[in-house]
């Protein structure tokens, strides 16, 4: 090797690519929204993929780097947009974040009960987290705005054999 070839620098790791997207986020004081729209994606796929939990197509990173103005970085996170995560990695404990929480909770107290219901229904199997759909909306309620999340999720019945 001469001293004129260099390596390849470090890929950028998806905790960095979070800690600079969301800091220009706010920098840039812009919302998931329209972030989302420059993507050309769903609001919650983007979001995830700037978490670190999915991996974008080249040219949604690419827009995302570019709308975001992250100047010498943009190439670094379009590469780690694209990249595949580990997904769940922080999922090892029970957050103690309060709404990440209550979706804990909510799954220790009606987790049994989905699940006897989606048997009921579908059979023996599983709802899919790969073929799967998010949406969260505000619903208006006199007694306090509600918060509704929608999940739908691809049915995958167990092989018998």
């Amino acid at each position: 090797m001469s001293t004129t070839d260099t390596a390849p620098a470090p890929l950028m790791t998806k905790l960095e690519m979070t800690e600079l997207i969301m800091a220009a986020k706010f920098a840039k004081q812009t919302s998931w929204a329209e972030i989302s729209k420059a993507a050309g994606m769903s609001d919650v796929f983007v979001v995830s993929a700037c978490l670190g939990q999915n991996t974008l197509p080249a040219e949604a990173a690419a827009k995302v780097a570019s709308f975001l103005g992250l100047g010498n970085r943009t190439k670094d996170v379009e590469i780690a947009l694209q990249l595949p995560p580990k997904k769940g990695q922080e999922a090892e404990t029970v957050s103690k974040d309060p709404l990440i929480y209550r979706f804990f909770e909510i799954t220790y107290v009606y987790g049994d009960t989905i699940k006897e219901l989606i048997h009921e229904e579908f059979g023996d199997g599983i709802m899919s987290a790969i073929d799967f759909d998010l949406k969260i909306e505000r619903i208006p309620n006199p007694k306090g705005d509600r918060v509704q999340v929608s999940m739908s999720g691809k049915f995958l019945p167990y092989n018998q054999w």
